[in-house]
């Protein structure tokens, strides 16, 4: 057997202040010198030639030999460029173009060595794969196919998107200049990570079932041991490891690439992805970057880190949390000097093995929390989307930039206002000397991630620690430097060569689940960001008594900016004696979650894009396709006029010699005789489906109307009812009044005011005039709910305003009106918005008396 060769190319010279050293693995030559049917007497001969794994790290070759130590192969460990010399002997110093581009060079020289070694612990992996699999259809297998796949997962994916990477990456830097461009690769390296989510949650799933198999058969237990799959260094622990070495190299490129480089855009990208995916995942990744040595020699790892928000002394503060092996250190950003590193001052602390998430005095009540009227918040967001276009225009206009910046910080301190009064969902945390700390989450996705992350740690045997005030100061200090999360998740943050998200609807049909153990009584939530935190839109119905759920309900989504789709998968339950203590809401059993990027190109397909989420062993089906919001605003009249969605509501009324449309006065009656309580009634998305089959009802005229209302979800009325004006051929307040109703609602003399808009009101054709009324009084009477619905005024106005009012495709286009993306909330919406806002939050408005009514104001419309 020929012995691992080892390369270390080691460059110093002068003025280098540490020595720059990159690790080369020959490549790795496995012979397979068995047969695809061994014979079970004779010695399953499985040999890895030349390839030692990290043999190099315990200081001692196979045969004994003294070997050099452990040296990172991350390209982190950058050299100062060597000094020149001129022709007079004379010292000359590199441009700064050159120096970067030279810099540039070495960080990827040492990456692409790096991966080199990657590729061939890969193909270790690789290789035994085929025998196996043709062994596991013999009469005399080795491994069953299943046990094959989990514990070979996706690593032949992962090697062949590295081996495409690598073939690209390596010409690039044989034909080095300052043309050569790089970021292209790690972004598409980067969009490919979700294969990595899929391993990574497979991973301990790989783990269990090798370590069974080992023990179980002979001969995988030689292939387990010469790949050391389950010693702490495992092959198949290197992807986990990979991704964080990807990350840092990509933090080094950026330092040296100019800002008006092609590179440099890609590479963010590529950057923001890869710490976003870091970031999901609680594996303990990469433990010589995120550990710290304890006084006694102990390695302390960072787990996970996040911004939240704590309660305390009865107002938000915003927290920078970090989750270690033994302890949850509750941290803030101390205010430095300009130009001075930041520091973080710790707030308190709890080791693991003193925390629970149970009340431990039932005496103990949850501290009162302020919680905003929801109209505030809506307010601040289109106060942000206004700031959002303003920076759009000040970067075309010229000399421009000084204004930018201040609109920058002003929006900067609006968003974080926002992430620090949004959040609603408690997360409590008690230790055993009964003081409890509470945190303020927006989305139970969150809240679940972390409390997964400490309940698996405190699986292990843990010691209660106490830290000195001097290990605690050294331990907060190495906060700076080891967290993963280094800003506060809002858009200013971002660059301006960002993303900025999805505007308009996402359609989302959650077909099924499989790889539950056992029955249950089964549903799915969705989630998706915006403005800097997620918020849930939609919710399945609950599947009974099954392991294998089949909803294939579709879901209408508004997005606001948004780059994320979660799901998350509940058991349900009945049990009244599970009620929350922070929340008094009994609390469902979360059986596994995950998330998707929602990359424009992918969904913006007219075609459905089906796709698979694992969690926890669970795989959720689901298909989605994106609709851009001019779009989705257009309205086309119906070609049968013996129906009712799509044609003109004079004509409905007419047929049905009605005043209001049958079809609102059924929906209205159903919400309000069994939704007014529902929790977020007209903003929670209905089943598609559902949606679908009431509106081929009312066009048909299906005597079975009522029975069909009666049984089906809430949510899927509320939805019928808003299709059904959103589908009307021309907005019920019409296209000839629009422009004088976003006059109206801009004067600033509230008598002026009121005289145009209830002149405006009397100008309706009497069909929509009613009906607009009755919508009115309708939404009034779910607000008064407002404690128990959560839907304000001011909500209802959002979701209403502007379906209601809005201007024909003429006035659009003369406009350019909603037709950029991150126009969502722009000036029209948000006055389309005031608009019924103003008509909510008038007494009480008489058709008869309207009508009766002298006419103040005179000008003509």
């Amino acid at each position: 057997m020929e012995d691992c060769i080892l390369f270390y190319w080691r460059k110093s010279g002068q003025n280098v202040p540490q020595m720059y050293r990159i690790f080369i693995c020959a490549r790795v030559t496995i012979n397979l010198n068995f047969s695809l049917l061994p014979p079970p007497h004779t010695d399953f001969n499985y040999n890895t030639d030349g390839y030692d794994g990290d043999g190099a790290e315990d200081g001692k070759s196979q045969d004994s030999s003294e070997t050099l130590p452990y040296i990172d192969e991350s390209p982190t460990m950058s050299p100062q460029l060597c000094v020149s010399q001129g022709p007079d002997g004379e010292a000359v110093s590199p441009s700064p173009l050159e120096k970067g581009l030279e810099m540039k060079k070495l960080v990827l020289s040492g990456f692409l060595a790096s991966e080199e070694i990657y590729i061939n612990q890969l193909e270790a992996l690789v290789l035994p794969m085929r025998p196996l699999k043709a062994a596991a259809t013999s009469s005399q297998p080795v491994l069953t196919m299943q046990q094959i796949e989990t514990i070979f997962y996706k690593i032949q994916d992962i090697f062949e998107i590295h081996k495409e990477f690598y073939d690209a990456l390596l010409p690039s830097i044989q034909r080095w200049d300052e043309k050569v461009t790089v970021g292209h690769l790690f972004q598409k390296l980067a969009s490919q990570l979700g294969i990595y989510k899929a391993f990574v949650d497979n991973y301990k799933n790989a783990l269990e079932t090798a370590e069974k198999c080992s023990q179980a058969n002979n001969y995988f237990q030689k292939i387990s041991e010469t790949l050391r799959l389950l010693s702490p260094t495992d092959l198949l622990y290197k992807p986990i490891d990979r991704v964080t070495r990807s990350t840092l190299v990509l933090h080094d490129l950026l330092k040296h690439t100019p800002k008006d480089h092609p590179d440099f855009p890609l590479l963010q990208d590529a950057l923001r992805i890869s710490q976003n995916f870091l970031s999901s995942i609680n594996e303990e990744i990469d433990p010589r970057r995120t550990a710290v040595t304890t006084p006694k020699g102990e390695a302390r790892q960072l787990v996970k880190d996040g911004f939240l928000v704590e309660v305390s002394e009865s107002s938000r503060k915003l927290r920078h949390v970090f989750l270690f092996t033994d302890l949850l250190l509750c941290a803030k950003m101390k205010k430095t000097a300009v130009g001075r590193h930041q520091q973080y001052e710790c707030k308190w602390y709890i080791p693991l093995a003193d925390l629970t998430f149970q009340t431990l005095d039932d005496s103990d009540s949850c501290p009162s929390i302020q919680v905003l009227p929801e109209h505030e918040i809506e307010e601040m967001k289109m106060k942000i989307s206004v700031l959002k276009n303003d920076i759009q225009k000040e970067k075309k206009a010229p000399k421009g930039q000084s204004r930018a910046e201040r609109l920058r910080k002003k929006m900067n301190e609006q968003e974080s206002w926002l992430l620090l009064q949004s959040p609603t969902i408690p997360f409590r945390i008690h230790n055993k000397h009964g003081k409890s700390y509470l945190f303020l989450l927006s989305s139970d996705y969150e809240r679940a991630e972390w409390k997964e992350s400490i309940q698996k740690l405190q699986k292990k045997d843990l010691q209660a620690c106490m830290l000195s005030s001097v290990e605690l100061q050294v331990l907060t200090s190495s906060c700076f430097k080891l967290r993963t999360v280094h800003n506060i998740p809002v858009t200013t943050n971002k660059d301006d060569e960002e993303t900025p998200g999805l505007y308009g609807f996402l359609h989302v049909i959650v077909r099924s689940a499989t790889g539950f153990q056992e029955s249950a009584n089964l549903y799915c939530t969705l989630e998706v960001d915006s403005f800097g935190y997620f918020v849930s839109k939609a919710k399945t119905r609950v599947f009974r008594d099954t392991a294998e759920p089949q909803w294939n309900e579709e879901f209408e989504i508004e997005l606001e900016g948004s780059q994320y789709l979660r799901i998350l998968c509940y058991e349900k339950c009945f049990d009244k004696s599970m009620l929350n203590k922070d929340d008094n809401e009994i609390v469902d059993k979360i059986m596994g979650k995950g998330q998707v990027q929602l990359d424009p190109q992918t969904v913006q397909s007219k075609n459905w894009h089906m796709d698979v989420i694992e969690m926890n062993g669970i795989k959720v089906e689901f298909s989605m396709k994106f609709t851009s919001r001019d779009l989705s605003l257009k309205r086309t009249p119906s070609k049968k006029q013996s129906g009712v969605f799509g044609v003109k509501i004079n004509v409905v009324t007419k047929r049905e010699r009605s005043k209001v449309p049958y079809i609102v006065r059924q929906c209205i009656e159903e919400v309000e005789k069994r939704g007014i309580d529902e929790v977020g009634i007209y903003r929670i998305s209905g089943v598609a489906t559902d949606i679908q089959a009431l509106k081929l009802a009312f066009d048909t005229n299906t005597k079975d109307i009522l029975v069909m209302l009666s049984d089906m979800d809430i949510n899927a009325i509320a939805g019928t009812l808003k299709l059904y004006f959103r589908e009307l051929p021309e907005p019920l307040l019409t296209d000839r009044l629009y422009p004088a109703f976003m006059e109206g609602i801009a004067l600033s003399d509230p008598a002026a005011k009121e005289n145009c808009m209830m002149h405006l009101l009397r100008s309706l054709p009497d069909p929509n005039l009613m009906t607009f009324l009755t919508l009115l009084e309708h939404l009034k009477r779910v607000a008064e709910k407002e404690p128990v619905n959560k839907m304000s005024l001011h909500n209802l106005g959002t979701v209403f305003g502007p379906t209601l009012l809005r201007p024909s495709e003429s006035e659009s286009a003369k406009g350019q009106h909603i037709t950029c993306a991150s126009d969502i909330w722009s000036h029209d919406v948000m006055a389309q918005v005031q608009v019924l806002l103003y008509y909510l939050q008038h007494p009480p408005i008489s058709f008869a008396e309207l009508k009766r009514n002298t006419l103040y104001f005179s000008t003509d419309v």
